[in-house]
């Protein structure tokens, strides 16, 4: 999984122009027929309908976005299926370079999907 970060006090973070668009549209194009994308998606800042749920000593306290302490939010991720671990960082470079042209500054985590098989002995 590719996650991107954005800090939510940079201009226009979540309000991508046309220009990075049609540079990010172009990369999901070669992912999907690469056939390695599974799902990719967006995600709003935590000023849009976002809830942070929170369990200390057994009781869930609920704080609505934004949330002003965190300084940058995963803002959207592509799931994608491949070899190793050196293709997923291939397909990450080239998704954070797209949002360095546009933004300047983003992080993406690259992390291995938990599986069932996993965690879960064979039966």
């Amino acid at each position: 999984m590719l996650m991107h970060k954005l800090d939510e006090n940079l201009p226009g973070a979540f309000n991508p122009d046309a220009a990075f668009m049609a540079k990010f549209g172009t990369f999901m194009q070669e992912v999907t027929q690469a056939g390695v994308l599974l799902a990719a998606e967006g995600l709003r800042p935590s000023t849009v309908d976002a809830a942070r749920i929170t369990v200390t000593g057994g009781k869930a306290t609920v704080t609505d976005g934004p949330f002003t302490e965190t300084k940058e939010l995963i803002a959207g991720f592509a799931l994608v299926e491949v070899r190793d671990k050196e293709e997923a960082l291939e397909w990450a470079k080239r998704f954070a370079d797209i949002f360095a042209q546009t933004i300047g500054e983003v992080e993406v985590d690259v992390r291995r999907v938990t599986e069932m098989s996993d965690i879960m002995p064979p039966a």
